[in-house]
């Protein structure tokens, strides 16, 4: 039997979609005569698209029938998601961000009993993984991790913020460690006729530069920063895992296949997502656990811009990343 409060999020959602398409076309292809009508209709198709989705999260928390939110980290960790190239290319790492954004909004909403962090990343920028783990541990009630291709680095950074971290037998999970790294060119500069001049304030204002040469003292300097990081990943792992900060270290920053990260200690349980579920609807004390995933809110321009940059990248704007600076950068990856 169908039930009541999916009959009317039902109704909800058809009486937006019939709105959101009438408005749209009357705005859109009927009435501005100067633009094109096919410019029209892709503008139109657009704002329905955006409109089922808003419409469709408004009938959501209207009829309710979840307990239990969702939220992906999937690709390389970074603060906005962007690639940082001039050019529109189709998203592919997580903006840190918006997860938190969406684990927050969990915390808020009464119809969240706990939280499902889905991990699929090798890693990524330092403090965005550390924004994502503060927030699992904000949140007011189960916190579960879960992994079935990567948790890796700053993953498992993540996952240090969870009570839990299920995987499967061949998931890749570990690699506790931090990397830094810098392109050496200044050969490469000598034999096409480039030089480096310095102007900078501060002795270390340049290091890594990679059109110089790494001085010892630049070295120790930028290996000092390396080590900073790692001891304050062993520290957030040690404390969050419950683990001794000597055992994390000797791990060396190795990956592990689920099965052995589960011996180690590095993962609570391994299972299949329908295992977690059954776990989680006894944890819950529920008859069954409705799980929904989280997206991001965000204002109506951005949106469209998103909208527009997918649909850029859809007819072949979508270039490869153009060579951006090499200097010294900071990661948690795989």
């Amino acid at each position: 039997m169908v039930e009541t409060r999916e009959i009317g999020q039902l109704a909800a959602v058809m009486l937006g979609i019939v709105a959101v398409a009438i408005v749209s076309f009357g705005v859109f292809v009927l009435y501005p005569d100067s633009l094109t009508d096919l410019f029209g209709l892709v503008i139109a198709l657009a704002v329905i698209v955006l409109g089922i989705r808003v419409i469709s999260g408004i009938a959501s928390s209207m009829f309710a029938s979840y307990n239990v939110a969702e939220v992906a980290v999937e690709g390389p960790i970074t603060r906005d998601g962007g690639g940082g190239g001039p050019l529109p290319s189709r998203p592919q790492s997580t903006p840190a961000d918006d997860v938190v954004d969406q684990i927050d909004r969990a915390d808020e909403d009464e119809n969240v009993d706990a939280l499902l962090v889905k991990l699929n990343t090798p890693g990524g920028e330092v403090v965005p993984s550390d924004d994502i783990r503060l927030a699992a541990e904000r949140f007011d009630g189960p916190t579960v991790a879960y992994t079935t291709d990567v948790c890796a680095s700053g993953g498992y950074w993540i996952a240090s913020g969870c009570d839990a971290l299920w995987a499967r037998d061949g998931s890749i999970v570990g690699s506790i460690g931090v990397i830094g790294s810098r392109v050496n060119a200044s050969d490469l500069a000598e034999k096409v006729g480039l030089s480096y001049e310095r102007f900078a304030a501060g002795e270390f204002k340049d290091a890594g530069t990679p059109l110089k040469e790494l001085e010892e003292d630049e070295r120790a300097y930028l290996q000092g920063l390396i080590d900073d990081y790692y001891e304050t990943f062993v520290d957030r792992v040690s404390d969050g895992r419950d683990m001794d900060p000597e055992f994390v270290r000797d791990t060396e920053a190795r990956i592990y296949l689920g099965e052995q990260a589960h011996e180690l200690g590095l993962v609570d349980e391994l299972g299949t997502r329908r295992d977690l579920e059954d776990e989680l609807t006894d944890q819950l004390e529920t008859d069954e656990v409705v799980i929904e995933e989280f997206e991001p809110e965000r204002p109506l321009m951005a949106r469209l811009g998103t909208g527009a940059q997918q649909v850029a990248y859809s007819f072949g704007a979508g270039i490869a990343g153009i060579g951006a600076d090499r200097e010294f950068r900071l990661r948690l990856r795989n």
